[in-house]
C-alpha cells in the first residue's frame, strides 16, 4: 500500500504565478489529505530562473523591467500587475506591485538549497515570497537574505556564505538543467511521483483531483486519465 506520494516543484521567487500556484497546490494537498490522512505528500522544491538576465544591481520596479528590459508597452503591464493583484487576493496573498523591487533571484535560490540542507525549505521559500511581493524587500541584497534566513532559523553568516558556495551554486544549476531536460519552458512546474506533470498554478481542485488520480496508478497500475 502507498503511504507516500512524492512531489518535485519548479518555481522562482520572483513568478507571480508561483507564489499563487504554491497556495492552491497547498489548499489541494489539504483537501487532498482530508479523505486519505494516511498518505505523507513528500515535497521538493526546485530552482528555476525565469529572468537569469536581470543585472544583479538592477534598482528598478516591475513595471520598469518589463516595459524597457522587455518590451512590453507600460499600459499592458500596468493592467496584467492589477489583475494579477486582485487573483492573488483571492489566494489570501498581498501583491504590492508599488514596492516590489525587480532582482536577480540567483543568490536567493542559493539560500534555498542553504535551507534545505537544514530542513527549512518551505519555511525560507515562504519568506522570501512575501518579502518579494508583499514588503517591496530586494531579494538580491546579501544583508537583506541574511535578515530574512535569521528569521526562519538559519544562521546569518551561513546565508552568507551561501552566496559564493559552489556546492549551492552546483545544486541550482543542476535543478535548471533536469527542468530543461523535462522540458520545462515556464514555472511552476509540478511533477508528481517523477512521471506525471502538471504546469501552472491550477486551482485547489485540479491538485486534489491528480493526487487522487496518481494514487489510484500506484494502487492499481493503471495510467491516470
Amino acid at each position: 500500500m502507498t503511504d507516500t506520494l512524492r512531489v518535485d516543484i519548479w518555481s522562482d521567487i520572483a513568478c507571480p504565478w508561483c507564489y499563487i500556484g504554491k497556495r492552491r497546490f497547498e489548499a489541494g494537498v489539504a483537501e487532498f489529505t482530508r479523505t486519505h490522512p494516511e498518505i505523507e505528500i513528500e515535497v521538493e522544491s526546485h530552482s528555476y530562473e525565469l529572468a537569469p538576465d536581470t543585472p544583479d544591481n538592477y534598482s528598478g520596479s516591475e513595471i520598469d523591467f518589463l516595459t524597457k528590459h522587455k518590451g512590453m508597452p507600460r499600459e499592458r503591464v500596468e493592467d496584467m500587475l492589477e489583475q494579477m493583484t486582485q487573483m492573488a487576493a483571492l489566494e489570501g496573498i498581498e501583491f504590492d506591485f508599488a514596492k516590489l523591487q525587480h532582482a536577480n533571484t540567483s543568490r536567493a535560490h542559493r539560500v534555498l538549497h542553504l535551507a534545505k540542507s537544514q530542513g527549512l525549505q518551505a519555511e525560507m521559500q515562504d519568506r522570501l515570497f512575501r518579502a518579494y511581493f508583499s514588503e517591496g524587500r530586494l531579494v538580491s541584497d546579501a544583508t537583506t537574505l541574511a535578515e530574512l534566513g535569521e528569521e526562519v532559523g538559519l544562521d546569518a553568516d551561513e546565508v552568507r556564505d551561501a552566496f559564493d558556495d559552489e556546492e549551492f551554486e552546483d545544486a541550482v544549476e543542476r535543478d535548471i538543467t533536469r527542468a530543461r531536460m523535462l522540458g520545462v519552458t515556464g514555472v511552476p512546474y509540478f511533477l508528481f511521483e517523477e512521471k506525471y506533470a502538471v504546469s501552472g498554478a491550477q486551482s485547489a481542485d485540479v491538485f486534489a483531483n491528480v493526487l487522487e488520480q496518481v494514487l489510484s496508478f500506484s494502487i492499481s497500475g493503471e495510467e491516470p486519465e
